[in-house]
């Protein structure tokens, strides 16, 4: 009987842009074009070594993220496909994802290109439809040009486009935050990634955030409220926190995140879990680049978690999806009970924040506004018991079950 493969999505890090918003915290790089052919020359060579680490797998994603990965131009994204291609098992219909800024992706025959060479999924960081956002953010484009990447993905015939949009930003208003959304969405996409802006310390925004007129907590949250009612009226089912999509159009590869998927990452900053093992590299270009050409060590971070120790990251993940998370899922994978657990979820099922629908108990648009809380009663709950066998075991109880 042959043997099935188990599936794998590659990340791919484009750690180039043309300029740098105020509130990203990525590992990006603007004004380094000259490093872009080096860095281009690493990844396919470290894509073909570790391609070695993979014949049991098929490649059903790929995703190229960054920075603004269409800044690296096309024949270079071209040949790093390539090159995957080349060194990997590819699954049959595998989704394989290009992020873009609109500045960036407004020539469709380019587009058409990168579709030919395998590009099937298209995600532009519109972010705002205001003009004046965009500009107070860093943001290289304006709406019009978003409205005209969409037209030339299209054209290009791409029949799988993400909008990415960002809500509570400076001196938004709800009304603003309408505009954009209705504005966004009637470009027609496949799928939309809603954002709450988080201000993280040691980015522009962190220093200036005292005089942003950002939006309160409180307005915040009714922003996401009728953004999710709004999009489930347009069709857009919400199958993650921030994600909403049309019928068969969610991201393959992110959820590979949040359901202990395997994947494995490539440059600079980028994270794998392939084998039971959780790595990361260094945010550094120029070591990374090194690293490869030399052999030398290019990991920052290198742990092993066997799959029965999950059940953490189980719970953490799963109850940021709508599918949830389930008792008999939970107990066969990690042979611990689930009654702990569901204690806490049934006490915020009382309150309206928590469902259990066939059998999975997932977080309501309310519950995710306080996912963080629930989740770290949940664990709280899970830690007890965990303590709870571990004495039981010490002093040869073995009546604990």
């Amino acid at each position: 009987m042959k043997k099935e493969r188990k599936p794998l999505g590659l990340y791919i890090h484009i750690p180039f842009c043309k300029s740098k918003c105020i509130y990203c915290d990525f590992y990006s790089l603007p004004n380094a074009e000259e490093q872009m052919d080096r860095y281009t020359a690493a990844l396919c060579s470290q894509l073909a070594e570790i391609s070695r680490q993979t014949t049991a797998h098929e490649v059903d994603t790929v995703y190229f993220g960054g920075g603004t990965p269409t800044w690296l131009g096309e024949k270079r994204l071209k040949q790093i496909l390539k090159t995957v291609e080349k060194h990997y098992r590819i699954a049959k219909k595998p989704e394989i994802t290009l992020e873009a800024n609109p500045d960036s992706a407004g020539d469709w025959k380019v587009l058409r290109s990168l579709r030919r060479a395998g590009f099937n999924r298209l995600s532009l960081g519109v972010q705002s439809a205001d003009d004046e956002q965009l500009k107070l953010l860093g943001r290289p484009h304006t709406f019009a040009q978003a409205g005209e990447a969409v037209a030339a993905a299209r054209r290009a015939k791409i029949r799988n486009l993400s909008l990415d949009l960002i809500y509570g930003l400076p001196g938004q208003t709800m009304e603003s935050w309408r505009d954009t959304l209705e504005k966004a969405a009637a470009l027609a996409p496949e799928h939309l990634s809603c954002y709450g802006l988080k201000v993280e310390e040691g980015t522009p925004l962190w220093d200036m955030r005292a005089a942003a007129a950002l939006p309160d907590d409180d307005l915040q949250a009714d922003m996401y409220l009728w953004t999710v009612r709004r999009l489930e009226e347009l069709g857009y089912q919400q199958y993650e926190i921030s994600n909403f999509a049309k019928p068969e159009f969610a991201s393959r590869h992110n959820l590979k995140y949040w359901t202990l998927g395997e994947y494995a990452g490539f440059g600079p900053g980028a994270h794998s879990d392939l084998g039971d093992v959780r790595y990361a590299y260094v945010k550094d270009l120029a070591a990374y680049c090194s690293g490869v050409e030399h052999q030398g060590d290019i990991l920052s971070e290198n742990e092993r978690i066997p799959i029965r120790e999950r059940d953490v990251e189980y719970i953490m993940l799963g109850l940021r999806i709508t599918r949830g998370i389930s008792r008999q899922e939970f107990e066969y994978k990690f042979r611990l009970p689930f009654g702990p657990v569901q204690a806490v979820l049934e006490r915020f099922e009382k309150s309206g924040h928590v469902v259990l629908r066939g059998g999975r108990w997932h977080l309501t648009p309310e519950g995710f506004l306080i996912s963080n809380c629930i989740i770290g009663q949940a664990l709280e709950a899970l830690a007890g018991e965990k303590l709870r066998r571990e004495e039981a075991a010490a002093n040869h109880d073995y009546r604990v079950r």
